[in-house]
Order: structure tokens, then C-alpha cells, then sequence
């Protein structure tokens, strides 16, 4: 029973990603740092959101979320019986807006506005465990990330330079380092266990290019510190109760190019976002020697419904349901997930500027681990 709510928090993980608040695609879980002995696992899987709405002057922004597939690795090592260590490898933060353009039928307000953001993370991790259950876990996280922004409709002020419709901002590859640290204690008998780990932020500078401007210049981004409390136990033979609170520090993630930094009126940046907080709560069961399930629930409570036009989604309700296969040392992990996403107003210059309503997303996720 212990193993059984490893392949479902997995599940739940890879298969629920989009906007888990402002551009979070997935929680960057160190689930396989817990596995017995030494293990190796592959998931990858896909996304398929819908977010639409009508702008404030009656036209439609089309769907501006945009779908994206996932891949993450991940290899854990049991050194001796208190020493173990980690390598994970995931994409933890993304995005791919769109407002359909207003010569193509889009919004009016917005129509042209896009944001692309790609990361991908690469953490290294050990963990002592203690002779009286407890144990601590910490490392070195290090991120690649890059982003293009456009700016476009009549929302943002008429044409450049008077204007900002028409902005575009590059931000090429950078890298950052930050760190992680945490501590555990487990009641094996009852397959048990609470953790408790820390991310830090990460600081990026990125080289940027920005077409209102001559030259490039460097702009500072702060991916934003998170606490992650997880937990399970046992609650029937064969079945174990698990959750997690997971917080993340948002308003620190501050995008400012020159363009913005030098202006007071700009002074939020290119997106101003809050700070979240999601819950988890599932279920799962061990129905055979080979096969398992479970279903969970999240939930992130909405906030503000003035939201800005790089995110436009506010708080989310969802379900997944995976099922697990185990043979001899092989366990694949597959699931399927709906979440709700909750309804926002994209705004500039705090003016709402459109209305997103019963937006959506549907996710799954396939999840590949190897004990050896």
C-alpha cells in the first residue's frame, strides 16, 4: 500500500497543469526523491485549454490559450540506507496567449496581444534520512527560461510611440540558480508521511530587445518562491487518503523592460499577477496486485476577477482520475483531468477591457517509473 500514492500524485501532477495560478504549468513535485531504492521515470502528456470571451466593445477574442504538450525525467539513487539523491528534470512555468486579431475577426480591445514563455528546470537533490523518521532534503535548482510578448488593440493606448499598441518585447534565453530545502517524517506501518519544502525564487537577466527602443537592455525577472506542505496515510487496507497546500508568492514575479521601468505610469510591468494558494485532496486504491486508481480534487480559490490580459484566468476547480498498472519493477501511471477554470476580466489602466467566461481545460498525462 505504501507505493500505491506514487503513481497517483504523479498522476495528478502531469495531468492537471494549465494556470495552477499565473503561468505555473505543474508544482514541481520532488515525489521521486521518496521511492525505494533506485528509480528512473519518464512522463509526458498534453493540454488542451479553452479560455474565451467578448471584449468591453462587443467583439470576440477567440480562444487565447493556446494547447502544449510536457515532457519531465526525473532519477533518483539510493546511496546507503540514510543517503539518497536526485535529478529532475521538468517545465515548471509557460504560457501561450493569443487574442485573435481584429482584421481576423478578434477583439478590438485586445486583438493582437500575445505572451510566449518557456522553461525548463533541472534540480539536484539529496536527502538524510534519521533513524527516528524524519529526515531533511535539499539541493541546487538551476532554470532556463525565455519569453516574447506582444502588445496589440485599442486597450493599450493607439499605435507606437504615443501608444503601446504594437509592442513587442524579446527575452532571450537566460539562466538562473536558486534552492530548494525541505524535511519529512513517515510512519512506514501506516504507509504515512508530511513534508514540507521550500523553493526559492530564481532571478534571470534577461538580454531584451524591444522594438520601441534602439539596442538591447537587460531586464530582471524573479520566478516567484513557493511552499509546498504534502501529505498521505493510510485509512483502509489497501487505501490511502492524500493531499497538499501549495502556495506561491506571485507579486514578486515582476516583468519591467526598459520601456516600462523608465516610465512611473508602467510601473506594474508588462503583467501584474496575485499571490495563490491551491488545495489537493484524493483518494486511492489498490484493487488488485497489478492494478490501482485513484481521484483527487483541486481547488484554487479566485481572486481579484481584474486580471491581467497575459493571464486571464482566476482560481480553478478540478478532478482527475488515473489508473495504475504495476509489473514486477515497472509501474505506468495514466490519467485524465478537468478543471474549471474560474471566469476573469482582463483589464489595462484598471479598466476592464473584456470578459472571460466558462473557460476550461482538459489534460492528460502518462507517467513511466522503473524500481531498480
Amino acid at each position: 500500500m505504501k507505493h500505491l500514492i506514487r503513481g497517483s500524485a504523479a498522476l495528478l501532477i502531469s495531468a492537471a497543469p494549465l494556470t495552477a495560478g499565473g503561468i505555473e504549468r505543474a508544482p514541481q513535485s520532488l515525489a521521486a526523491l521518496f521511492e525505494a531504492g533506485n528509480y528512473a521515470e519518464l512522463s509526458f502528456g498534453g493540454a488542451d485549454p479553452r479560455v474565451k470571451g467578448t471584449d468591453a466593445a462587443g467583439f470576440s477574442t477567440g480562444d487565447v490559450a493556446q494547447g502544449y504538450g510536457f515532457v519531465g525525467l526525473a532519477y533518483k539513487h539510493q546511496f546507503n540506507e540514510n543517503l539518497s539523491g536526485a535529478i529532475i528534470i521538468e517545465q515548471p512555468f509557460g504560457a501561450d496567449i493569443s487574442y485573435a486579431p481584429f482584421d481576423d475577426g478578434g477583439s478590438m480591445l485586445l486583438g493582437g496581444t500575445s505572451a510566449t514563455v518557456d522553461s525548463t528546470t533541472f534540480t539536484a537533490l539529496a536527502r538524510w534520512r534519521f533513524d527516528n523518521n524524519f529526515s531533511v532534503h535539499g539541493g541546487i535548482r538551476g532554470s532556463k527560461a525565455s519569453g516574447e510578448v506582444t502588445l496589440d488593440g485599442a486597450a493599450y493606448g493607439g499605435p507606437l510611440p504615443t501608444g503601446l499598441s504594437g509592442y513587442n518585447v524579446k527575452l532571450d534565453d537566460s539562466w538562473g540558480v536558486g534552492y530548494v530545502v525541505g524535511g519529512a517524517y513517515e510512519i512506514p506501518d501506516i504507509a504515512a508521511r508530511i513534508s514540507l519544502t521550500y523553493n526559492s525564487s530564481i532571478e534571470h537577466d534577461f538580454d531584451t530587445t524591444e522594438n520601441i527602443l534602439a539596442g538591447t537592455s537587460t531586464t530582471t525577472v524573479k520566478t516567484p518562491q513557493s511552499v509546498t506542505l504534502e501529505g498521505q496515510t493510510g485509512i483502509a487496507a489497501d487505501t490511502l487518503l492524500f493531499g497538499s497546500i501549495r502556495w506561491v508568492k506571485w507579486s514578486e514575479f515582476k516583468v519591467r523592460p526598459l520601456a516600462f521601468s523608465s516610465d512611473p505610469s508602467r510601473a506594474d510591468g508588462l503583467v501584474s499577477l496575485e499571490n495563490t494558494t491551491t488545495y489537493t485532496l484524493g483518494v486511492g486504491r489498490k484493487f488488485t496486485e497489478n492494478w490501482s486508481g485513484s481521484v483527487s480534487l483541486v481547488y484554487e480559490p479566485s481572486g481579484d476577477d481584474m486580471v491581467s490580459p497575459l493571464a486571464p484566468t482566476n482560481g480553478r476547480k478540478g478532478i482527475t482520475l488515473a489508473a495504475i498498472y504495476t509489473m514486477d519493477n515497472i509501474k505506468i501511471s495514466t490519467g485524465i483531468n478537468y478543471s474549471k477554470l474560474g471566469d476573469a476580466s482582463p483589464q489595462t489602466s484598471d479598466t476592464e477591457r473584456a470578459r472571460m467566461r466558462d473557460s476550461e481545460v482538459w489534460g492528460v498525462g502518462v507517467r513511466i517509473g522503473y524500481s531498480f
